[in-house]
């Protein structure tokens, strides 16, 4: 049985293909990427653009003709933040059904946190130590406290990639004054994080999804010319490789950034952001360990759907 999980993200849509084994386990036939950017323009004033609207559309439209080459039975769609959020959500979930004949499941951000917690600790080794997983989206970010036994604490921030573009419009490259801004922002919005991790002693981080994905890309591309990257679902991050990369971004414009090794071209606005915010968190709390994880939400999903049919 072929069962297909689309992820709706406020950046990008994102398509899993998967088989599911004889042992109700999973193997993963494909995935695929829209840049839907279905966040652009509108994140911040609670809408999605006309123009945003329809990428959603074209980006439902590429995914179900991917999945022609497919036998799948059941197709699940998940939405976050930018669909959740928006006064029009609700009539893209129903433009949707009314076009393609899709349900869409709007989840809620504490949902968001468990189905990524779902996907990232089936490929990373977590143990009795705790972790702090950060998922960077365009509308939200997820934190959470987890172990061996499951989560500690999780929370879903209005902080993401798209909504610090839409807010700060930074400069080509960046300016001092947007970095400071960005991080007295991110300051002010953390606040419960800040508060819960005063409670642990966490020295692991894990990054799941595209940003990390790209940094941990693109270091490799670097340092381990030969790495297969598709090969792997976790990749540790050396902070002082990072770091060097990371003052690249910052000096960096555009066009810069666009001929970078293994830059994905639909994040080349968003990286300086997304690498601020993600240094502002290591800075903070020191960690001893960076790992990104290639999986996340798409995959809890799908590990869910499994455990609930046993």
């Amino acid at each position: 049985m072929q069962i297909a999980i689309i992820d709706l993200g406020t950046n990008t849509f994102n398509l899993l293909v998967t088989e599911v084994t004889g042992d109700n386990n999973y193997k993963i036939l494909l995935e695929s990427k829209y840049p839907a950017k279905l966040g652009k323009g509108g994140i911040n004033k609670k809408v999605i653009m006309p123009d945003a609207f329809e990428r959603g559309l074209k980006g439902i439209e590429t995914h179900l003709k991917t999945l022609e080459d497919y036998n799948v039975e059941s197709i699940n769609c998940f939405a976050t933040s930018a669909i959740r959020s928006s006064a029009n959500g609700q009539d893209f979930v129903d433009a949707v059904k009314d076009k393609f004949n899709l349900d869409i499941n709007v989840i809620r951000g504490d949902k968001e946190a468990e189905l990524i917690f779902d996907g990232v600790k089936q490929v990373v080794p977590i143990g009795e130590e705790k972790v702090l997983i950060m998922d960077i989206g365009g509308g939200s970010t997820e934190f959470i406290i987890a172990n061996k036994d499951g989560v500690i604490w999780k929370h879903s921030f209005n902080v993401g990639a798209a909504r610090m573009l839409d807010l700060i419009k930074p400069s080509d490259p960046i300016n001092a004054c947007e970095i400071e801004y960005l991080n007295s922002y991110a300051e002010q919005e953390l606040v419960l994080l800040f508060e819960e991790m005063k409670k642990h002693q966490i020295k692991t981080l894990l990054g799941s999804s595209g940003s990390f994905d790209t940094l941990a890309a693109m270091i490799a591309a670097e340092e381990h010319p030969h790495l297969d990257m598709s090969k792997l679902t976790n990749y540790e991050i050396d902070y002082n490789l990072y770091l060097r990369l990371h003052k690249r971004y910052l000096k960096s414009t555009v066009n810069e950034r666009l001929k970078m090794k293994k830059m994905e071209p639909h994040r080349v606005e968003m990286m300086v952001l997304t690498s601020l915010f993600i240094n502002f968190v290591i800075e903070k709390y020191k960690f001893d360990k960076i790992f990104q994880c290639a999986y996340a939400l798409k995959e809890g999903a799908i590990y869910q759907i499994l455990k609930n049919n046993k």
